[in-house]
């Protein structure tokens, strides 16, 4: 099994590269199915999720766009519990169908603190897809439309995400070891 180092922790491979590409056709899949004859604005999550959004938005087929908000919750290897809005909302989002991308809900609190966003925002209708979800550690009622991998309750890093600013870059998914 294939261990990295990043920074003071090790990390074992989780889920392989090959994977996590195979799931996000899945995923795009059935979102051009379930989204046929729609007009989608795609939300991306920043940073983590930048990733996953490149990959995933490349296989819709729908009539689309894609923009980012930027939110910070995390430090070190746990989550705050205070969102930070970084970068905010800069499109005209009102009767639209919106698709929030996320890298990985676990508390569920960011993806909340977007809802809640889109809601004041009057769209038309919000659709969640996620790349991890960690259902021990949901605590929201908020519905997570696609689930590309439910995993337990560990930290992960690669594929967008990071600890410190690190390991975004792997092409895999880590999960801490030590």
């Amino acid at each position: 099994m294939t261990e990295v180092q990043i920074l003071d922790k090790r990390f074992r491979e989780y889920i392989p590269e090959n994977s996590v590409q195979k799931r996000i056709t899945e995923l795009a899949d059935q979102i051009n199915n379930d989204f046929e004859g729609k007009e989608v604005i795609f939300v991306g999550v920043l940073n983590g999720a930048f990733i996953f959004a490149a990959d995933l938005y490349r296989r819709i087929d729908l009539k689309s766009r894609i923009t980012f908000i930027k939110l910070a919750s995390y430090a070190g290897t746990s989550s705050s519990g205070e969102i930070r809005e970084l970068i905010g909302w800069n499109e005209d989002l009102k009767g639209k169908s919106v698709i929030i991308i996320e890298d990985i809900v676990d508390t569920g609190i960011t993806l909340e603190h977007t809802v809640d966003n889109l809601i004041i925002r009057n769209v038309r209708e919000i659709s969640i897809v996620t790349l991890l979800l960690k259902p021990a550690a949901y605590k929201k009622n908020i519905q997570i439309d696609y689930v590309g991998f439910e995993i337990p309750n560990d930290f992960v890093v690669g594929y967008g995400l990071d600890y410190n600013g690190e390991g975004r870059n792997l092409p895999s998914v880590y999960a801490l070891v030590s």
